[in-house]
């Protein structure tokens, strides 16, 4: 995996507002690069460096074992929460997701140029 791929999923991770969240698509799609997997896989490995619990499934859900680590960072930063039917929660997509300011875009824009650029060692 291309650090400034990781380096990207970090960066917008990071501006991800305080009670809200993005899914791993979104990631993907506003970075133009990766998908859900590679973005997951990103915040895997490299997560813990970063407010993790707001990247999250599209259906509002973490991966298994997450979910209780993440409850804790969700109620006190007062994150829109549904119950599930079998005890739990998961974070209400609608109220939560976050939409990235014109200035946000901007800096996202940034991160995504790096990926174009050619890796180390691989210039023509």
């Amino acid at each position: 995996m291309r650090p400034e791929f990781v380096d990207a999923v970090l960066g917008i991770a990071a501006m991800v507002p305080t009670g809200q969240v993005l899914t791993y698509g979104d990631v993907a799609e506003l970075l133009g690069a990766g998908g859900p997997r590679q973005v997951g896989r990103v915040m895997s490995l490299y997560g813990s460096e970063v407010a993790w619990w707001r990247i999250i499934r599209a259906d509002g859900t973490l991966p298994d074992g997450l979910a209780e680590r993440a409850l804790p960072h969700y109620e006190e930063e007062r994150t829109p929460l549904s119950a599930l039917r079998l005890s739990g929660h998961r974070v209400a997509m609608r109220r939560a997701r976050w939409f990235p300011s014109d200035s946000d875009l901007a800096r996202i824009e940034v991160l995504s140029r790096k990926l174009s650029e050619p890796a180390a060692g691989m210039e023509q």
